[in-house]
């Protein structure tokens, strides 16, 4: 089997999952209210704005699985999203970072549950973080990689809303980022580069994630 077949198989086993049922399950405001660990779960990180609720929507095929809102730090709990049955798969959206304008204690009680979430999940395969491709990585998303790789969680970056930018800039907002991923651990060197409007970069998405599965069963 070669590489493109293999790729293209993933895509397709990666269409059929996220063509399946996704509901919501879950809301945590703390750490103590996390429903207990099972199967696999994907997380999404990324600063208020960059469009995670939108790409969650994308990736299910569905316009309201997660609820975007154009006031950004509206998501304040970690969201839980349950796959298809005997699927033992989770996507879980947590709470948007760097929003300017909440008060400092939420901040600090939003860093906190995260952190705690990232230290203490072993059901947690990956997090996706989520980086706007207009503005490439801020000083906010270089201290959420540092908190990745202290809780030694796999990360990998999805550049968001690449439609906005043009093709030249795009690609070196790409080379860029490696050049800083290079230097975290932790990290996944590869970059998926997506547009939740379009649907580019979606079946890469998709596809990573079936990969993941296979690797944890």
């Amino acid at each position: 089997m070669t590489a493109a077949d293999t790729d293209a198989d993933l895509i397709e086993q990666g269409r059929k999952l996220f063509a399946g049922d996704w509901q919501f399950i879950w809301a945590s405001p703390s750490i103590e209210t996390l429903p207990p660990m099972a199967g696999v779960e994907v997380a999404f990180a990324g600063r208020s704005n960059v469009g995670k609720s939108s790409l969650i929507n994308a990736l299910t095929g569905r316009n309201a699985l997660a609820r975007t809102s154009h006031t950004p730090g509206r998501t304040q709990e970690l969201i839980f999203f349950e796959g298809p049955d005997n699927m033992g798969f989770r996507l879980v959206d947590m709470p948007g970072y760097g929003y300017a304008s909440a008060p400092k204690a939420k901040v600090a009680s939003w860093t906190a549950l995260i952190h705690k979430f990232l230290q203490g999940r072993a059901s947690l395969a990956r997090v996706y973080v989520l980086i706007d491709a207009r503005h490439g990585l801020k000083e906010v998303d270089l201290d959420v990689l540092k908190t990745l790789d202290k809780s030694a969680v796999s990360y990998q970056v999805v550049l968001t809303k690449a439609d906005q930018v043009k093709p030249a800039e795009l690609e070196q907002r790409v080379v860029d980022i490696k050049a800083v991923l290079a230097k975290h651990p932790a990290a996944f060197p590869e970059i998926l580069v997506t547009s939740s409007r379009t649907g580019a970069g979606m079946p890469e998405l998709r596809a990573a994630m079936v990969r993941l599965l296979a690797e944890r069963s």
